[in-house]
């Protein structure tokens, strides 16, 4: 068993280890961190790598909060925002229109707590590959297990292990291949082929 911490549509590195199990353990005990992929995620548009970032409300205690009680904050059209970066950045790629009306519906629901959000993207992850992995989620925080450890592949400054194989992207013309994108970013350039690709 593996154990990961959820993450918002999660970079590729995370999930070539996701598939490879039948069932994983989510973190949620932890602290939040910041600037980690818990509320955020990387796409490729024509300038480049951009930025998707959802915005926490600040309800720390002693300068901590837990990751499964960190509230979103929806008092900005964030979604909208998110929902528009893809539907620019992505229209023309080769699956965006097959998915499109699947994914609306994660950018429509008002999600309270960041957990569900990373839950339910997931799940669409999950869906979309057609896998049969279930999870589980600690009810305290696992300093030593007996799991493989994937928790840090949500840190942002974290880099695979193994180097990720190219493949094409909406504007590596220009900017050549960048690596470790959202897990969204594999799927609407190669579809059911992201699998082979994991």
């Amino acid at each position: 068993m593996s154990i990961f911490i959820p993450t918002y549509f999660s970079p590729i590195s995370q999930y070539s280890e996701i598939v490879k199990s039948d069932k994983i353990t989510f973190e949620v005990e932890d602290n939040f961190q910041k600037q980690s992929f818990r509320n955020r995620c990387y796409i490729y548009n024509s300038n480049g790598k951009q930025l998707l970032s959802i915005p926490i409300k600040n309800q720390a205690v002693n300068g901590k909060k837990k990751a499964k009680d960190t509230l979103i904050e929806n008092n900005f059209s964030w979604q909208d925002q998110h929902f528009k970066s893809l539907q620019v950045a992505y229209r023309t790629s080769p699956f965006f229109d097959f998915l499109e009306d699947e994914i609306a519906p994660i950018f429509h629901n008002k999600y309270k707590y960041l957990y569900d959000l990373n839950i339910d993207t997931f799940l669409f992850i999950n869906d979309i590959l057609q896998l049969e992995i279930s999870f589980t989620k600690t009810t305290s925080y696992e300093k030593e297990d007996e799991k493989i450890d994937f928790r840090g592949l949500a840190a942002k400054n974290h880099q695979p292990k193994k180097k990720l194989q190219p493949y094409t992207q909406m504007f590596d013309d220009k900017y050549g291949f960048i690596s470790n994108l959202s897990i969204l970013d594999l799927l609407f350039m190669e579809g059911p082929n992201a699998l082979s690709y994991l």
